[in-house]
């Protein structure tokens, strides 16, 4: 007898999911890729902003140049908001009878898909980013001649997040609705 409620209960989440609309999809996977780009890069910037004013009060010349590793923090954001705009030009309006088709949602899922691994990306971006602006701003006020070196490492940690970005360009490639039937 609970056999057969395993049975049911195991495909209800392979129905749910079926059922559920390719456009709310599509919706959370553009809202994962902004808010938590976002996230990443205040997390950075928290990260290195609280670094950088300690450090400063030992070696207030290191405030303006280090700078950069709040800017690298904040591309982080941007790189959420340009991949949220792309993913938001790929939705096209179907037909009510195509809602559903296998073809509009492979497109939610692409969207969906591209979204989280664009977010997350820059959520760890972000925390590489402001980590290293972190020990950047430390380093160099105890050794002004490490800032140029760090930098260096901050740049390659910057580069997580565009990978990010290739990777949820090429995924949401994928996001091809049904063609409106005339």
């Amino acid at each position: 007898m609970s056999g057969s409620v395993m049975v049911g209960d195991s495909s209800s989440w392979s129905r749910a999911l079926v059922k559920i609309s390719p456009y709310t999809f599509s919706a959370v996977g553009i809202a994962i890729a902004i808010g938590v780009s976002v996230l990443g890069a205040a997390w950075g910037i928290y990260i290195t902003g609280s670094s950088l004013i300690g450090a400063a009060i030992k070696a207030p010349r290191i405030t303006s140049k280090n700078l950069i590793s709040v800017i690298f923090c904040e591309a982080v954001a941007i790189y959420g908001v340009i991949v949220a705009i792309i993913l938001q030009t790929k939705l096209e309006s179907v037909p009510a009878s195509q809602i559903y088709a296998p073809e509009s949602l492979r497109a939610g899922y692409a969207i969906f898909a591209s979204g989280i691994i664009v977010g997350f990306a820059n959520l760890v971006c972000g925390l590489c980013v402001g980590i290293i602006g972190s020990s950047c701003a430390l380093s160099d006020a105890q050794n002004s001649s490490l800032f140029v070196k760090i930098l260096v490492i901050e740049i390659f940690g910057s580069a997580l997040g565009l990978f990010g970005v290739i990777v949820g360009i090429i995924m949401s490639a994928q996001a091809t609705w049904p063609a409106k039937t005339v």
